[in-house]
């Protein structure tokens, strides 16, 4: 069986990396069977990220990598409907949310007023990490907020940057409360990975004030929250 390797979980959610569950998500709303182990040691990873999937020895890295090699694979039709451009937005929304990637990491990991609240939730939900190691972890996103750039920024500055990605994506869910046409497709599953990983941590980081006082975004998630928990079933 097809087996996804990611990031364990937190506040209820199966994954707290949003590219994992978007990965996740995509598998289920997609119908594909799949068994789901939660590592933070990424060292046999391809390139030494999360997630990764192992198909039957076929090792697949990066999550768009991962969604378009199971499309092509299961011969899966959930993104079939789409335009030309359709595709061509999808692939901006999927750019966006990895700019929002590094605004959402900074707000857990760089941040001094949510660092204590994300360590201790992470602390308390699973019993093998120790402070000592969330602070390693620490120390080395710092490294890589210094060299991508967001880490010379004020927290200020650092969540207008986000919350205009947050509003841009929020523009482009349609009147069926999903992004194309009335069947969610993969790029639902991204944004679902995102906004979730916002919108279900209690922690209430400006990030999270946005999605809770825009209905478009607190709709999609809770929808696709919603589709993603049923096929669980």
């Amino acid at each position: 069986m097809l087996t996804l390797y990611s990031y364990p979980e937190l506040f209820g959610l199966p994954d707290n990396n949003p590219f994992g569950l978007k990965v996740y998500a995509f598998l289920r709303l997609a119908g594909v069977p799949f068994r789901h182990a939660h590592i933070f040691d990424a060292a046999a990873a391809p390139r030494g990220q999360l997630p990764y999937i192992d198909d039957d020895g076929r090792h697949v890295g990066d999550s768009d990598t991962i969604i378009a090699y199971l499309i092509d694979q299961y011969r899966l039709t959930i993104d079939s409907g789409l335009t030309e451009r359709q595709r061509n937005t999808g692939l901006m929304i999927r750019r966006t949310l990895d700019d929002l990637y590094w605004v959402m990491s900074y707000s857990r990991w760089k941040d001094p007023e949510f660092w204590p609240l994300f360590r201790d939730a992470m602390l308390g939900t699973h019993k093998s990490l120790t402070a000592a190691g969330m602070e390693a972890a620490r120390t080395y996103n710092f490294e890589r907020y210094h060299y991508q750039g967001i880490g010379r920024y004020e927290p200020e500055a650092v969540y207008r940057r986000g919350i205009a990605d947050l509003g841009a994506i929020a523009s482009q869910i349609g009147e069926h409360g999903v992004v194309f046409g009335r069947q969610p497709t993969s790029v639902d599953a991204g944004i679902y990975g995102f906004v979730a990983n916002i919108y279900f941590l209690e922690i209430d980081t400006p990030l999270r004030q946005f999605v809770r006082a825009h209905p478009s975004l607190e709709r999609h998630c809770l929808a696709i929250h919603g589709a993603v928990t049923k096929t669980q079933a």
